[in-house]
């Protein structure tokens, strides 16, 4: 492909990287591994190595474009092991999860750069608000939370409760609390997509995700200011080969593009590729080869919330839309899928796919043969709106009001992710989790429970570490909410968590109320567990509720 240099935008990274300032405010898209531009990320950190620029960076993505060993965590790890406490590469960062990286955690810890975090839908809508001229966004998401200005305003470490570069403010609208959100404005974007033509239009046709490349592109050029858009892709193509309605990223807004090798970039942490991600081909759920889940605490747990969220398909005589989350959460899809009833419950993840199977682990964020892939901003309409029937997220604390700690303790800074947002709108929540934290052996049969060895750190306690979910209109606005664990399950009431079932084996004063902070409500007998969700073999539940559903 020989174009004339005036009007080509195809270049070498090098070329386009060397473009970038010291001091720029650069937003990276990326959720986990899907649409992280690795091949750029990496190639930005080796020119800083050889020419000491650009430095001194202020990064924002929309989630976080890595996953361990790959993206921001591969430029972390060498930050850490290299340059030690002078790095100068990153001044601050803005990103919905630490998690993925345990070194950006560390030199978090140690005040190496500002780190502040805020929920992946709040990032998502910023990046379109500063765009259109807003001053940043404005949400109920984080009332009550961390991300409160009340509290830490989302900053992780003191050197960002210091500087307040990104930070939040109260503000009333007709006698109503909101959080406004703000950050310096990107003058730089590093965005990814499938294909891209001579003219720089984008499309995402191998990709298993929509993010928001298009409004991190647009805040870049916001307010006049011309910024730099450098975007990665694998397939560079002729002027007019592209459908115009699978452009995401129309070329003006493009400045340089860059081919990246097929090794960096791939469609998941573990997946370089397979058409049933993108919606190539799509493969009915019940052909894919849904390996059974092996029966454990992990199972039982999920078990019990898809009993949970078919109640609901009962009681409304339809199918479901869900949320699952990272975790435990993630299996109930799995488990719907062991069931034949993945019909029924039709799970979302907050990068968009609807249906099909949910990738766990590092992949998270990509389903194999989804039935739908709507925008990353778009999706979190359904759950900040509350338009979902109910959602599933895991937890790491929880407080005898029922507020919940889901990711950060002392020493794992890992911020929010999509979390204050779905917890704050689904209409029922399940909270799903072990009951204890630690070294534990923790035996499943079809008799229940057996708990040889307990973890020794407690999940339930006085008060969490850190607020991400606080329920404090819950009641009011009657939205029902459960913590289940793999021998107890607990409700949310008007007084506190009240304990409404137990495993069949396990000791209520020894094994529940003993490993606890606080005392739950007790109201006469508590009720024993289903023993389905203990079976060895499928539970055999669809044939039953599918015959009630036809009544």
């Amino acid at each position: 492909m020989t174009l004339p240099k005036a009007v080509s935008k195809f270049v070498e990274a090098w070329y386009a990287l060397g473009h970038i300032r010291d001091d720029s405010i650069i937003a990276i898209s990326g959720f986990n591994m899907p649409l992280t531009p690795e091949y750029l990320v990496q190639g930005l950190y080796q020119l800083y190595r050889t020419t000491g620029h650009p430095k001194n960076l202020f990064i924002i993505s929309d989630t976080f474009p890595g996953t361990p060993g790959r993206g921001l965590d591969w430029v972390a790890e060498r930050l850490y092991k290299e340059e030690g406490e002078s790095q100068e590469f990153i001044r601050g960062m803005l990103v919905a999860y630490y998690g993925w990286s345990k070194w950006l955690q560390l030199m978090a810890e140690k005040n190496l750069f500002e780190a502040y975090t805020w929920p992946i839908c709040v990032l998502a809508s910023w990046f379109r608000d500063v765009a259109s001229g807003k001053p940043g966004t404005i949400s109920r998401v984080g009332l009550g939370t961390f991300l409160d200005p009340r509290y830490d305003g989302g900053a992780l470490n003191d050197l960002a409760k210091e500087k307040r570069t990104a930070k939040t403010e109260v503000v009333v609208v007709d006698d109503n609390e909101f959080l406004m959100y703000k950050a310096p404005l990107p003058n730089v974007a590093i965005i990814r997509g499938s294909r891209a033509d001579e003219q720089g239009n984008i499309s995402l046709d191998e990709e298993g995700i929509i993010g928001p490349i298009l409004q991190i592109a647009q805040s870049a050029k916001a307010k006049g200011r011309r910024g730099l858009v450098i975007a990665q892709i694998l397939y560079p193509v002729r002027s007019g080969t592209i459908d115009p309605k699978k452009v995401v990223v129309p070329g003006p807004l493009v400045d340089y593009i860059v081919r990246a090798p097929q090794d960096k970039h791939w469609q998941s942490a573990t997946i370089q590729y397979d058409p049933r991600i993108s919606g190539q081909v799509s493969v009915p759920v019940e052909y894919l080869d849904v390996k059974p889940e092996p029966l454990n605490t992990r199972k039982v747990i999920a078990r019990r919330v898809l009993l949970e969220m078919l109640r609901i398909v009962e009681e409304r005589g339809s199918y479901i839309v869900v949320n699952l989350g990272v975790g435990i959460p993630s299996l109930v899809s799995t488990i719907a899928a062991e069931e034949g009833i993945s019909d029924l419950v039709i799970s979302t993840v907050e990068s968009g796919p609807w249906g099909g199977i949910p990738l766990h682990g590092p992949d998270f964020g990509v389903a194999i043969s989804p039935r739908a892939i709507i925008p990353l901003s778009e999706q979190f309409v359904f759950y900040e709106g509350g338009i979902i029937d109910a959602a599933s997220l895991g937890f790491l604390q929880v407080d005898s009001k029922g507020n919940v700690n889901a990711s950060i303790l002392p020493g794992r800074l890992t911020g929010p992710g999509g979390f204050p947002c779905i917890s704050m709108g689904a209409p029922r929540i399940y909270f799903a989790g072990h009951f204890t934290a630690g070294k534990q052996d923790i035996r499943v049969s079809e008799k229940g429970i057996q708990i040889v060895r307990d973890g020794n750190i407690k999940k339930f306690v006085e008060n969490v570490y850190k607020i991400l979910y606080c329920p404090c209109n819950a009641i009011e606005e009657e939205r029902e909410h459960l913590y289940i664990t793999e021998r107890a399950v607990f409700k949310l009431t008007s007084q506190g968590l009240e304990l409404v079932e137990v495993a069949p084996g396990v000791d209520i004063e020894k094994d529940i109320l003993d490993k606890m902070e606080f005392k739950p409500i007790i109201r006469g007998e508590v009720r024993e567990m289903d023993r389905i969700i203990f079976s060895t073999g499928r539970m055999g539940i669809g044939r039953e509720l599918r015959e009630k559903l036809r009544r």
